[in-house]
């Protein structure tokens, strides 16, 4: 068994009506490990790695399905990926490309909104969307608690970069169905990320800028949030 699978849970009818769904954890391929009341994403995560008995974990958002053959798809990319670059410890299937001119990489369905990046796949990334990523088991990587909801995966990416270790994203089209709108974020969910934001900015000021998928970061951190935030409202 070479995948296993885990996922935060707060609202049990998305994750019937989404991940369950997927083919390949429906028909209980590969296991997957359930956490609920989350009070970030790593408390799953870093539970879920301690007992995994897959070479890789893929972390999944509860509302994202994975289609027929995803699995075919994803385990295709991970080889290609582990032929092309050393040391590949973390995969995911959309993000932001290496430095020096970012690209956006994968290919997903985000809330109705077909997303392709503009560069051909397996490709190197700097930092990873949170909605669907594995990492190997073996590598010594975990999620950073601090971060809560947001910015964990580009926050994974940058610690695997950091020692040494490649990050890739693979074509494992996925189709992501938040309840999250794409414009008009509620105060809540804005006072949520931008406090992940000035964590995840103070962890890695010496990297900035840095361009995720959602938004690029520099050394004002609430300035830029309020940017992002001012365009979703007036789109």
């Amino acid at each position: 068994m070479e995948l296993s699978f885990v996922t935060c849970v707060n609202h049990r009818e998305v994750l019937e009506r989404c991940l369950l769904t997927s083919p390949c954890l429906a028909k209980k391929r590969y296991p997957l490990a359930l956490f609920e009341h989350c009070t970030s994403a790593a408390e799953a995560f870093n539970a879920a790695l301690k007992t995994a008995q897959s070479p890789w974990l893929v972390f999944v958002h509860q509302d994202v399905v994975l289609p027929e053959g995803w699995d075919r798809d994803f385990l295709t990319g991970i080889a290609t990926a582990q032929r092309q670059f050393d040391r590949l410890a973390v995969v995911g299937v959309y993000g932001i490309g290496v430095r020096p001119h970012p690209v956006h990489l994968g290919h997903v369905l985000d809330r109705g909104h077909l997303l392709v990046g503009s560069a051909p796949l397996p490709a190197l990334a700097d930092t990873l969307d949170e909605l669907c990523f594995a990492v190997r088991c073996d590598a010594g990587l975990a999620l950073d608690a601090a971060l809560g909801f947001d910015f964990y995966a580009a926050d994974l990416a940058l610690q695997a970069r950091q020692r040494g270790f490649s990050v890739a994203v693979v074509e494992a089209y996925c189709e992501h169905h938040s309840a999250l709108p794409r414009a008009r974020f509620s105060e809540s969910f804005i006072d949520r990320f931008t406090a992940s934001a000035t964590i995840f900015q103070e962890k890695w000021r010496h990297r900035l800028p840095i361009t995720t998928p959602c938004i690029t970061l520099t050394s004002d951190v609430a300035a830029a949030v309020q940017v992002r935030a001012a365009a979703k409202l007036a789109g």
